[in-house]
């Protein structure tokens, strides 16, 4: 679709919810996770270190974002590519970068597909430059 304005209710209210969390993200006041639902699965897709599904929420945060968060120096930050909705998915396109705690930059593009129930995300499926990811996961320590 190519404009806000062919989106139903529920699609625009599902990008609203997304880009405000990416937008939060961006300027360090909160994070596209706030909006994750309690018992959420999240999946990374590939063969990443990372790459499973996870439970839920705490098991995504605890395995991946603050492990992640720990090895930054400089917080990552989004740029939005594009986002797009069909009924209740919002399909996120994005660049992040930040510093890694050894000084050395880190940069990786994304796409998630987020599934969203009530203004919650219900079930993600992350896509990412896993060579990228792997080199910060096992160079820097948490």
């Amino acid at each position: 679709m190519t404009s806000a304005e062919s989106y139903d209710e529920i699609e625009t209210r599902n990008l609203e919810v997304v880009r405000g969390g990416l937008d939060a993200w961006r300027n360090g006041t909160g994070s596209p996770y706030d909006a994750l639902a309690d018992d959420a699965t999240w999946e990374i897709i590939g063969n990443s270190v990372a790459a499973r599904v996870y439970a839920d929420k705490e098991d995504f945060l605890a395995n991946v974002i603050r492990p992640f968060n720990a090895r930054m120096s400089a917080p990552l930050k989004p740029t939005v590519r594009s986002l797009y909705a069909d009924g209740d998915t919002v399909v996120a396109f994005f660049d992040a970068e930040g510093t890694a705690r050894d000084g050395v930059p880190y940069r990786n593009t994304y796409a998630w597909f987020l599934t969203l129930r009530d203004g919650r995300i219900v079930k993600a499926s992350a896509f990412f430059d896993a060579i990228a990811f792997d080199d910060l996961w096992q160079r820097v320590s948490p």
